[in-house]
């Protein structure tokens, strides 16, 4: 178990302050992922910018690329997290699983979707023209290939931290596979 703490409010900065504040009333809680990036000046809020910056794909879409690539990267937290979001954004049980695991059977476009996400990790990014063709045959672009690699960078960032960083889950646990 790691001995990186998670700072209270008071602890941190004023810019990082007002960031919890904002958490709090968008999501109703600072989770401790958030809050223990807090101990820089200025990750957390780079952080957030960066995970909220306009993509091509929509919010289920960032979901299957989360899940795969956390699962890929062994992150309990992120997959715990995650499997919250997805459920929120119309993904069941049974789909969370198989998209961690993955892939999609019950759909085409997003089957290839995460095992391009789990190919770019896994060959770190050497994925080679079919698997781009492949990609683009489902009915990606260009734009959808950069904003892969972005998402993908911005999953690992997380998946890393929390790695080294080993902070309670303040998510129901995902369970194992």
């Amino acid at each position: 178990m790691s001995n990186f703490n998670v700072p209270t409010r008071e602890e941190v900065s004023a810019n990082n302050q007002a960031i919890f504040d904002n958490l709090k009333k968008a999501v109703g809680f600072v989770p401790n992922i958030y809050g223990a990036m807090a101990h820089s000046e200025h990750a957390l809020g780079s952080y957030l910018q960066f995970s909220g910056a306009a993509s091509s794909f929509n919010k289920k879409q960032k979901e299957v690329i989360d899940l795969a690539v956390s699962q890929l990267n062994e992150c309990r937290y992120c997959q715990s997290a995650h499997t919250v979001t997805s459920k929120m954004n119309g993904f069941t049980d049974e789909q969370i699983i198989e998209l961690r695991r993955g892939g999609a059977s019950w759909d085409s476009k997003i089957d290839i979707l995460a095992k391009t996400a789990v190919n770019i990790v896994a060959t770190k990014g050497k994925i080679g023209d079919a698997a781009l063709e492949e990609f683009y045959a489902a009915g990606y672009t260009k734009a959808n290939v950069v904003d892969l690699i972005m998402a993908i960078g911005i999953i690992t960032v997380t998946n890393l931290f929390h790695n080294v960083t080993d902070v309670a889950i303040d998510f129901p646990v995902a369970p194992a596979l």
